[in-house]
C-alpha cells in the first residue's frame, strides 16, 4: 500500500482518522461498558434502553421448544430485520437458588436462537448479561426469553434491559473508530539544517517496517526445511505458535526419554527471523491428549512427573516464549485435578511462574467467545476461574481465547470480550479458524469477521490464527494450497495485512518545516532529502494520545 500526502492534505486526513471522526457519524457509538461484579442495585441501560426503552417484560411459560412449567420474563420484539447487528444487555436477579447460571435466548417465527448471552445470576445482588444476535431471516413477532441453564425452578428478575441495533455500515465505521484511536497515531516530522533553521519543501519518504500489533499462525514441523513456505511465513506474519512439538506427548512419548529436537528447529526459524513465539502448552487436561504412559501413574508418581515435566520445558525455554498457556482447556477437562487435587492446577502456575517469572500465563479455552451455549466455558465461569487462580496467588496471567467459530455471532463476541476487559489483562485471540465443515468462500467471510472483531477490540493485543500448513491440509482452515497459492481465507488474510498497515508515505515539509502523517503502531525508517543533502533515520510509534514528533537534521 502506498500513498502520498501534503501537509495541509493531513489536516483533512486527521478529522477522517482521527477521534473527531465521530462528529461526522450521526448513528450510534458502541458502548464497551460490562459488569462483573454482582451489584446491590442495577445500573442504567446502555443505549438509554435503545428499542428496549420504556418497554416492561411480559411473562410467559411454556413457550415453545422450551417447556420449563414455570414462569419466565421476556420481552415481545417486532420487525427484526435480517443482517442487522442487535446488541443486547440487562441486569438480572433470581430467587429461590444461591446462584444460577442463566441464558438468553431469542424465538423467531422460523429459528430458535439457543444462547444470545449468559450471566451468572445470583440471589440478592443483580448480575450483569450482555449478548446479541444477528437474524437470518426477518422476523415480525419475535419473543426474547430468559432461563436458567439446568431448568431449575426458580425466578428471574429483570432490569435496565437494552437492544441498540446497528446497520452493517454502522458496525464497520465503529470498528474503524477504534482502529483509528487505538491501532494508530499522529506523527509530525520536522527537517531543519546544522543550525535548527526549517527546512520548507524537503522531501519526505516514510515507510513502516514492523508492526507493533502481534498477528501470526501455528507453525508446525512442516515448515522445517521448507524455504518457499518458510518466506511466505515470514512475509506476513510476527508472531508463531508450535502447533503440536511442545505438547508432552510430543517431546516425551516415554518415560524419561525428553527429545526437543523438533521444537529447537523450529525455535531457530522464531530467532533468524526475529518473531515472538507463545508456548503451547505445558499441559493439557484432556486425557486423550495426554501421554499413555502419563495416563497410568497415579499420586506420588504422576506428581513427580509433572514437576518434571515443567522444570524441563521451563529450563530449556526459559525467556524464550512470551507466553505459556499452562494448564490448556481446564474449563472442559481435569485429568491432573482429579489426581492430584483441586490445587493442583494453581501449583502448575506457581512452578511455571518461578521458572520463567518473565512469561505471561495464560488461561486458554475454547467456546468462550465462539457461543454462550457452552455451559463450561461461558465467559462468567472462565472470569470465575481466573479469579480463583489469581486468588490463589498467580501473579502473572493473560487471557487466551482459542475462537475456533463455525458461524460467528459478531455482537455476542463483542459483548463477551468487553467482560473480559475489565479485569485488565492481556487478550489473546490465540486459535483463530472456522470450521472445515464449511465451504472455502464461507470460512473466508466469517474469517474476516473474526478477524475485524479482533483488531477493532481495544483490549485484543494479539491475533494467532490455527493454521498451520501440513502436506494433507490443515486442522480446519488453510491458507493456501500445498503450493502455496492462496485460498479465500489468505486472500482475506493478505488484504487485512495490507489494510493494518501504513505502507510508504512520501510529501513534502511545509512552510514550518514540517510534515505529518497518521500511521499504524510499529517501527518506521524515514528518509528528508534536501537539494543534494540525505538525511536517514528511524523511530518507534507506540501508542498514545498526543502526536509523536520526529526531528530530522540535514
Amino acid at each position: 500500500m502506498k500513498y502520498t500526502l501534503t501537509s495541509a492534505g493531513f489536516l483533512v486526513c486527521f478529522v477522517l482518522l482521527g477521534a473527531s471522526l465521530a462528529a461526522s457519524y450521526d448513528g450510534p457509538l458502541y458502548d464497551f461498558t460490562a459488569y462483573t461484579e454482582c451489584k446491590e442495585l442495577p445500573e442504567q441501560p446502555l443505549y438509554n434502553g435503545g428499542l428496549l426503552k420504556n418497554q416492561l417484560p411480559e411473562n410467559f411459560s411454556s413457550i415453545a421448544h422450551f417447556s420449563t412449567g414455570f414462569y419466565t420474563p421476556a420481552f415481545i420484539l417486532h420487525n427484526l430485520t435480517p443482517g442487522t447487528i442487535y446488541c443486547f444487555s440487562i441486569w438480572l436477579k433470581i430467587e429461590g437458588a444461591n446462584s444460577a447460571h442463566v441464558r438468553a435466548s431469542l424465538k423467531t417465527e422460523n429459528s430458535v436462537y439457543n444462547c444470545v448471552g449468559s450471566a451468572a445470576a445470583k440471589q440478592g445482588c443483580w448480575s450483569f448479561l450482555k449478548g446479541g444476535f444477528v437474524l437470518d431471516s426477518p422476523s415480525n413477532l419475535s419473543i426474547l426469553f430468559f432461563q436458567n441453564s439446568d431448568d431449575r425452578d426458580i425466578n428471574i428478575a429483570v432490569a435496565s434491559a437494552s437492544l441498540q441495533p446497528f446497520t452493517d455500515e454502522q458496525w464497520r465505521f465503529n470498528h474503524q473508530y477504534i482502529i483509528n484511536t487505538e491501532r494508530k497515531r499522529a506523527v509530525t516530522i520536522h527537517a531543519a539544517d546544522g543550525s535548527g533553521d526549517t527546512l520548507q519543501g524537503a522531501e519526505i519518504t516514510i515507510e513502516q517496517v514492523s508492526k507493533d500489533f502481534p498477528f501470526g499462525s501455528a507453525i508446525a514441523s512442516t515448515i522445517l526445511g521448507n524455504l518457499p513456505y518458510q518466506k511466505w511465513f515470514v512475509e506476513r506474519f510476527n508472531a508463531a505458535v508450535f502447533e503440536n512439538e511442545l505438547k508432552w506427548y510430543a517431546t516425551e512419548p516415554e518415560q524419561g526419554k525428553i527429545n526437543y529436537t523438533i521444537a529447537d528447529q523450529m525455535m531457530e526459524f522464531v530467532r533468524a527471523n526475529q518473531l515472538i513465539a507463545r508456548g503451547h502448552n505445558i499441559f493439557w487436561e484432556d486425557p486423550r491428549y495426554t501421554p499413555a504412559w502419563v495416563r497410568s501413574l497415579t499420586g506420588p508418581a504422576l506428581q513427580s512427573a509433572v514437576n518434571s515435566r515443567i522444570q524441563s520445558l521451563m529450563n530449556k525455554y526459559k525467556e524464550e516464549f512470551i507466553h505459556w498457556d499452562v494448564s490448556n482447556e481446564m474449563l472442559h477437562f481435569d485429568f491432573y485435578e482429579q489426581r492430584l487435587g483441586h490445587d493442583a492446577t494453581l501449583h502448575f502456575y506457581e512452578t511455571a511462574h518461578q521458572s520463567d517469572p518473565l512469561a505471561t500465563l495464560f488461561m486458554n479455552e475454547f467456546n468462550v467467545v465462539e457461543t454462550c451455549s457452552d455451559e463450561n466455558s461461558t465467559v462468567d465461569r472462565y472470569i470465575s476461574r481466573l479469579r480463583e487462580l489469581k486468588r490463589g496467588g498467580v501473579l502473572m496471567d493473560g487471557i487466551g481465547l482459542e475462537s475456533h467459530f463455525t458461524v460467528p455471532n459478531l455482537p455476542l463476541m463483542r459483548a463477551i470480550l468487553d467482560k473480559l476487559a475489565t479485569l485488565n489483562l492481556p487478550i489473546w485471540l490465540t486459535e483463530v479458524d472456522i470450521s472445515g465443515k464449511l465451504d472455502k468462500e464461507t470460512q473466508a467471510v466469517y474469517l474476516e469477521q473474526v478477524l475485524r472483531e479482533g483488531f477493532s477490540h481495544p483490549s485484543v493485543n494479539g491475533i494467532m490464527l490455527w493454521t498451520a500448513l501440513h502436506p494433507n491440509g490443515c486442522y480446519q482452515m488453510c491458507l493456501t494450497d500445498n503450493n502455496l497459492q492462496n485460498l479465500p481465507a489468505g486472500n482475506i488474510v493478505d488484504k487485512l495485512l495490507k489494510e493494518w498497515q501504513t505502507g510508504e508515505v512520501t510529501g513534502h515539509t511545509d512552510g514550518h518545516g514540517s510534515f505529518s502523517f497518521y500511521g499504524f503502531l510499529g517501527e518506521y525508517t524515514v528518509s528528508v532529502k534536501y537539494g543534494n543533502r540525505t538525511a536517514n533515520s528511524t523511530f518507534s510509534l507506540c501508542q498514545g494520545d498526543e502526536t509523536r514528533h520526529v526531528t530530522i537534521r540535514v
